[in-house]
C-alpha cells in the first residue's frame, strides 16, 4: 500500500483521450519526510509516521523540533501516522526514518481513500442535517420545519441519547473511499483525484490506497 499527506488545491477538469471529460480534485501530496517507524513488537502496533509542509522554524516547540531533527527534517507543521503501510517501498523493506516519500508512489487508475476534516456548516436543523422531510404547509400548519417528537411521555420520560436533532453540521473527519487517481505529476507533487475529496481548500488530507 502506498499513502501520503498533502494539501487540497481546488478542483478542475481534465480531458481524456476520448474527449470525455473529467472532474479532479488538485491535491499538492508531499514530498513528505519519514519521522518515525512503529514497530508491533516495541510499540505494540506498526505504523509509520509521515511529516509534511515546510514552516518556520519559530512556530515549532522545540520538543517537535527535536523529534523532526533526529530524523534529518526541516521544520514541518503536520505528523500523521499510517497504520500498517508500507509507502510502496520499492526494495520491499519498507520505509526507513529519514525516507522520502513522494506522489511517484502512486499511479494513474489507482483506487485510494482520503480523509480529511469536513467543512463545516455551523448549526443545522433536521432537515439539512439529516434529511427530514418537512411538515405541511397549507391550512395554517406551522409544523414546516420543525422536527416533529423526539420520545414519549410517561415512558420513558426523557430524551433518548443518539436522537437526530439539530446541531453542529460538519467540521469531522470524514472518510471518502473508492476514488480513483485521474493523474500524477511527480514534477509538481500533484496528485490528481477523480472527484470531490473531504476538506475546504488549503486543508490537510491523507491519502492512502483502497484495498
Amino acid at each position: 500500500m502506498a499513502a501520503i499527506l498533502g494539501k487540497k488545491l481546488g478542483m478542475t477538469q481534465v480531458f481524456r483521450e476520448d474527449g470525455t471529460v473529467v472532474p479532479v480534485t488538485v491535491v499538492e501530496a508531499g514530498p513528505c519526510k519519514v519521522t518515525a517507524v512503529r514497530d508491533a513488537e516495541r510499540d505494540g502496533y506498526a505504523a509509520v509516521q509521515l511529516a509534511f509542509e515546510e514552516v518556520a522554524e519559530g512556530k515549532l516547540s522545540k520538543p517537535e523540533l527535536g523529534h523532526l531533527k533526529k530524523a534529518g527534517a526541516p521544520p514541518l507543521r503536520h505528523l500523521a501516522e499510517f497504520r500498517d503501510e508500507d509507502l510502496g517501498a520499492a526494495d520491499g523493506e519498507g520505509p526507513k526514518v529519514g525516507d522520502d516519500v513522494t506522489v511517484a508512489s502512486f499511479e494513474a487508475g489507482q483506487k485510494v481513500k482520503v480523509a480529511g476534516t469536513s467543512i463545516g456548516k455551523g448549526f443545522q436543523g433536521g432537515i439539512k442535517r439529516h434529511n427530514f422531510a418537512r411538515g405541511p404547509v397549507s391550512h395554517g400548519s406551522h409544523n414546516v420545519r420543525a422536527p416533529g417528537a423526539i420520545g414519549a411521555s410517561t415512558f420513558p420520560g426523557r430524551v433518548f441519547k443518539g436522537q437526530r436533532m439539530p446541531g453542529q453540521m460538519g467540521n469531522k473527519r470524514t472518510t471518502q473511499r473508492g476514488l480513483e487517481v485521474a493523474e500524477v505529476d511527480a514534477e509538481r507533487n500533484l496528485l490528481l483525484l477523480k472527484g470531490s475529496v473531504p476538506g475546504s481548500r488549503n486543508s490537510l488530507i491523507e491519502v492512502r490506497t483502497d484495498g
